[in-house]
């Protein structure tokens, strides 16, 4: 499964491609407005830094104007994939967008006949939000399950991307369920590395080293 980082932040974007922990980024205007910089030169630096899909939301409603701002986000870099929401204009924008070769990031889905809406409309990816489901006492993870078993019954080539990620554990779930990509934020892939079996591990290690380099140490006077 390939791991996004959902951010705006290129020190954050940096360390994780340092860590060969992240395939991608997903990112909307949101997280790009707290970044306070200029639009297009950071969505441009984050494509640049990044050796995969870039994923960045339009604002219209419309979807003449999602597809206008679908083309202008596809000028800017080969990594850009354009996010439409999951509504009918959006799926209307995704339809036109595919058909001109610009790859479509369905977003806001909640529900597996959503997601075949999507894949029938010709997204690249469909981006169901756990996190958002669980908040309201549903089962987000179910959702990955139910949306898995109708694109390989029917052998859609759309990719589940899973998102609105809380915590590792729906990580490991959406890598168990044959979830395509989970898109995280910094906290939650930091929280990926850190366990605490390992650090007492690596406190022992290296006592038992002092112990030894210290004990080698007064033979050799």
């Amino acid at each position: 499964m390939k791991l996004f980082l959902d951010s705006a932040n290129l020190t954050e974007i940096r360390e994780a491609m340092a860590w060969g922990g992240i395939d991608g980024v997903t990112t909307n205007p949101s997280l790009v407005a707290r970044e306070q910089r200029d639009f297009f030169p950071l969505l441009k630096e984050i494509c640049e830094t990044v050796h995969g899909p870039v994923s960045m939301e339009t604002t219209c409603r419309d979807a003449a104007g999602m597809v206008d701002e679908g083309r202008v986000f596809a000028k800017l870099h080969p990594n850009i994939v354009v996010k439409c929401p999951l509504t009918k204009e959006g799926l209307s924008a995704t339809r036109r967008l595919t058909g001109e070769g610009i790859r479509v990031n369905v977003t806001l889905c909640f529900s597996a006949a959503q997601a075949l809406l999507a894949a029938k409309a010709g997204a690249y990816i469909v981006s169901p939000f756990v996190g958002r489901l669980d908040d309201i006492s549903s089962d987000g993870m179910e959702l990955i399950r139910e949306i898995r078993t109708i694109y390989d019954n029917y052998h859609y080539a759309t990719q589940i991307l899973v998102a609105s990620v809380r915590h590792p554990r729906h990580v490991v779930e959406a890598a168990r369920l044959g979830a395509d990509i989970a898109t995280l934020p910094f906290g939650v892939l930091e929280a990926l590395v850190r366990h605490p079996l390992t650090e007492i591990g690596l406190e022992r290690f290296l006592k038992d080293w002092e112990q030894l380099s210290a004990t080698s140490g007064r033979k050799g006077l």
